[in-house]
């Protein structure tokens, strides 16, 4: 395989990684600059890019979406709870969805990377079976297999 340049990647993917997180992204400077942390990690993970595993375009998405998604779990704000809450002995139906989240994403962070990548682009991203398959270089079944295993696991951490 002949070595790519980290340019030539930056001019190939840069608009399309920029267009994928100014949708999932509220402010085009924050796209912006996930945008060039993406092109940063690419340059410094290129020596060890295998195109045997993956496509190019496969792999600088995978960045995008792990970047992606340590941005919203590094960035999550709390707001205070509001002050006229009805009966503070009862527990609000709101924290305790907050509570099932916060327990859902510890459970989430602690499965293994490969487990994890397929639950987030099922149900965070949305993307079929299918397309997990095609954007990740792995076969259907695999998909299939590490989504299965995934919610075996977090079904046990949730409990």
């Amino acid at each position: 395989m002949t070595q790519t340049r980290p340019e030539e990647l930056y001019t190939a993917y840069r608009g399309r990684v920029l267009d994928y997180l100014q949708g999932k992204l509220e402010h085009r400077e924050d796209a912006e600059d996930l945008c060039e942390a993406v092109f940063e990690k690419v340059c410094r993970a290129l020596p060890e890019f295998d195109g045997k595993h993956a496509s190019a375009m496969t792999w600088i998405f995978t960045i995008t979406r792990n970047t992606l998604t340590d941005y919203y779990r590094t960035r999550r704000q709390f707001a205070p709870l509001p002050e006229e809450l009805a009966d503070p002995a009862e527990p609000d139906a709101r924290l305790i969805a907050e509570e099932t989240l916060e327990t859902l994403a510890a459970a989430l962070a602690a499965l293994p990377e490969p487990l994890r990548d397929v639950i987030v682009l099922r149900y965070y991203d949305g993307y079929a079976m299918t397309e997990i398959a095609r954007m990740t270089g792995i076969s259907y079944g695999m998909v299939k297999v590490r989504h299965k295993k995934a919610l075996e696991q977090l079904r046990r951490s949730m409990k």
